[in-house]
């Protein structure tokens, strides 16, 4: 048994946010690089273990997360307002993905840095388009699990939650129903289980982050900073780029010409919990609270898009797998060809579906897309280290999107009084409360 010394350290230990934990071996293992040098890459297999765990559980995580994101979404609620606010959303991720990657492929984060000698990447393997399109159809989909083919994967998992949701609100069977019912609820469970595995691969990610930058900085040295540096400016600018047009010139004074002034105001709570507590699902009831009171949208729309936003929308999580998955090409040393980038979209735009309530959403996303674009799942380890910082940037994106869209649905639909709130009186959602962040 642990001495009493020794538990009370390591409640303290796990009292730290892992996201922290994480960014400080991240900063412990750069410096012991920078000081110890090329010996330290004898830690490097603590690093591989690591990656090897978060290749392990990629399929589990595509197949259970997309069904239970699937299973939130009823029939009975995809009519018009359903479909505009799923089509909207789906929309808004493509856009926000090739955003990304035009602004990566512009600044092209990660050059100067090269990962380990042994990573291979071929990109003559790569097939052209059309293969990618009828290769997102398996014709063996146990097959495509097994060999780790992310598009195939999600693909099937899709149409076949579909095929359970249409078969529970049609047939009168009740045995059939309930057959359903339980493999919904077994999914659940599996979940629930994979959140745990997350936990615990996360938990030694502290360890495998450490191992993975000392050997980075031990064989780079100083250099190394900088594409760091550089991958954070680059998620940065392409956000405020995504935010300024899309959003506000787009779906703000476009569809609905109104003020964006007036818009971002009105989120201004929900926008700042989102920068506070890195969580769209946390954020939710500043988000609704912002929804109903300030931007005067009624509830019969809000209460759909908003709740199902934080789980399926996922505009900053899709920009960043584009960013990074130029990052990690880089790290390579080779170029993403246009069918690659497609892809990026493809599969960020797809997991998006279930992604929104696994732990470490960005990083898990991260892992299919690059395990399909066959690029080292080092790089995983290495931008964990800087997440936290992402992860912010990531989450105030997507809030403002589940807002954005909620607005011009209620547009739509005339279920938006833009007589009154922060659309006439802006200085209302400036003034609002911070106490909407009190939860934190």
């Amino acid at each position: 048994m642990l001495p009493s010394n020794a538990k009370s350290y390591w409640k303290q230990y796990r009292s730290v946010p892992i996201v922290y934990r994480i960014g400080a071996a991240f900063i412990l293992g750069s410096v012991v690089g920078l000081v110890v040098g090329e010996p330290v890459t004898v830690l490097e297999p603590l690093g591989d273990i690591f990656v090897r765990l978060l290749s392990m559980i990629v399929i589990p995580i595509v197949v259970f997360t997309l069904l239970m994101g699937i299973r939130r979404i009823s029939p009975a609620q995809l009519g018009r307002i359903g479909g505009e606010v799923i089509a909207l959303y789906a929309v808004m991720s493509a856009i926000a993905v090739f955003i990304g990657l035009a602004v990566a492929n512009l600044v092209n984060p990660g050059t100067g840095l090269t990962l380990a000698e042994d990573v291979e990447f071929d990109p003559a393997d790569t097939p052209d388009f059309v293969e990618v399109i009828v290769g997102i159809v398996p014709e063996n989909p146990i097959g495509a699990m097994a060999e780790g083919d992310v598009l195939a994967t999600i693909f099937f998992v899709i149409v076949f939650g579909l095929a359970l949701l249409m078969l529970e609100e049609t047939t009168d069977d009740e045995a059939v129903r309930s057959g359903v019912e339980s493999i919904f609820n077994i999914v659940e469970a599996g979940t629930e289980a994979l959140f745990k595995l997350v936990w615990g691969i996360m938990e030694y990610g502290v360890i495998g982050v450490f191992a993975l930058m000392a050997a980075v900085f031990g064989e780079a040295g100083i250099d190394a900073i900088v594409p760091f540096a550089l991958l954070i400016a680059t998620l940065l600018a392409a956000i405020l780029l995504h935010i300024g047009i899309v959003y506000l010139g787009g779906l703000i004074i476009a569809l609905t010409r109104q003020s964006p002034v007036a818009f971002l105001a009105g989120s201004k709570d929900a926008i700042v919990t989102a920068l506070s507590i890195r969580s769209s699902s946390g954020t939710l009831p500043v988000t609704m609270a912002n929804a109903e009171e300030n931007l005067r949208i009624d509830e019969s729309v809000y209460g759909f898009s908003l709740p199902l936003g934080a789980t399926i929308n996922m505009d900053g999580t899709a920009m960043y797998q584009g960013v990074v998955a130029v990052f990690a090409a880089n790290l390579v040393g080779v170029q993403l060809t246009i069918v690659e980038q497609v892809t990026v979209v493809l599969i960020a735009v797809l997991a998006s579906i279930g992604a929104g309530g696994v732990p470490g959403t960005g990083l898990i996303m991260l892992t299919l897309v690059l395990t399909q674009l066959g690029l080292p799942l080092e790089v995983v380890g290495f931008v964990a280290g800087v997440d936290p910082i992402l992860d912010r940037l990531r989450t105030m994106t997507n809030v403002t999107g589940d807002l954005a869209v909620t607005t011009v649905v209620a547009h739509w639909n005339d279920a938006i009084d833009f007589g009154g709130g922060s659309w006439v009186d802006p200085t209302r959602g400036l003034e609002m409360g911070d106490t909407a962040t009190g939860d934190d």
